[in-house]
């Protein structure tokens, strides 16, 4: 499935800053610039990190840690109602816009499973494989689908980070579990239990083999947007990252065919499965890998933040009747008509 939504928003110069943000998906809140006076009122330390652009508007220091953090803060509070969001230091401080966009496509993936219907409600079950210390995922799709989730992660500090998230909002715990994979060798193995059932899994797969991959990566990113001055100190990683979040071994090509491989042993337990895909070259293996081990369906859905080109790869391995009988099994009271 193609992105249909891809080209009906002409693109902006966004070189200064990520405050304009042309090819979001329709539903998602982020569309225009920030209204900053706004976020202010509701959020008034972000008020110290407000800056003026060489366009002349006010944005952020999309540079500093801090800035980007209490921003982020900021977004979740006007947008999703989420109180106390808060992240470790040096701990992955993701771009929401991007995230959400990510989801509303998931959304219309069930829906044209359903008949142009998206399944909202909690009767839809998400697995989100490395819900890190940000918890976005949980936190958008919840608010705006109404979906139950689980998070999971390896990593014991990200999950604590996650639960004072959900324990600063009490309505959340109920919607959302966490979970320890206790195997890092492991991806859906030792999480989804004999008799569960997800409606969708997702994932932000870690990128690089090494952190010193990661590194480089960061310095050209910083090259390319011409703001590598030698008289002024960047962080190393504009968004922050630990170990898990960032690398893994074989990089993320090793990372998605492991996932292609672990998912053929939850066939009949997922509807569809998920993963970002950061390089549009590891497409094509995983293509082959999933049609060799029996997926049903492959689809690439191509995504557009501004200037950012991004995508997700969604296969299963259920035929038509088994859909069929899965749809109206679960998803018969949880619908609304795509917009």
């Amino acid at each position: 499935m193609r992105n249909k939504h891809q080209g009906k928003h002409p693109a902006k110069n966004t070189s200064a800053a990520p405050v304009e943000k042309p090819s979001l998906h329709p539903r998602n809140r982020h569309q225009g610039r920030y209204d900053f006076p706004q976020l202010i009122k509701s959020s008034p330390e972000l008020g110290a990190f407000v800056i003026i652009n060489p366009y002349g508007k006010e944005s952020i220091d999309f540079a500093n840690p801090a800035a980007v953090k209490v921003f982020n803060r900021a977004l979740l509070q006007q947008f999703y109602g989420i109180r106390g969001w808060d992240i470790p230091d040096a701990y992955l401080c993701p771009p929401i816009p991007g995230r959400a966009d990510y989801l509303h496509y998931l959304a219309d993936l069930l829906g044209v499973s359903h008949d142009g219907v998206i399944p909202r409600g909690p009767a839809l079950h998400v697995l989100d494989i490395g819900v890190g210390a940000n918890c976005i995922y949980p936190l958008i799709g919840q608010h705006d689908y109404g979906w139950r989730f689980v998070g999971a992660d390896i990593d014991a500090v990200s999950l604590a980070s996650a639960a004072a998230i959900l324990k600063a909002n009490p309505p959340l715990t109920e919607a959302i579990e966490l979970r320890r994979q206790t195997d890092a060798g492991h991806i859906f193995q030792g999480l989804i239990g004999a008799d569960e059932r997800f409606d969708v899994t997702l994932c932000n797969p870690p990128f690089h083999a090494s952190l010193d991959e990661a590194r480089r990566g960061s310095q050209r990113k910083w090259k390319n947007l011409g703001k590598l001055d030698p008289s002024r100190k960047l962080p190393e990683l504009n968004f922050g990252g630990q170990g898990a979040e960032l690398h893994c071994e074989g990089g993320e090509a090793a990372f998605i065919a492991r996932m292609a491989e672990e998912s053929a042993d939850f066939a009949q337990q997922v509807f569809w499965f998920s993963t970002l895909v950061s390089k549009a070259s590891n497409l094509p293996a995983m293509q082959t890998t999933l049609k060799t081990l029996g997926a049903t369906d492959i689809r690439v859905v191509d995504m557009a933040q501004g200037q950012k080109q991004s995508r997700f790869i969604a296969w299963t391995f259920l035929d038509k009747n088994q859909r069929r009988a899965w749809r109206k099994a679960r998803w018969a009271a949880a619908s609304q008509d795509l917009p």
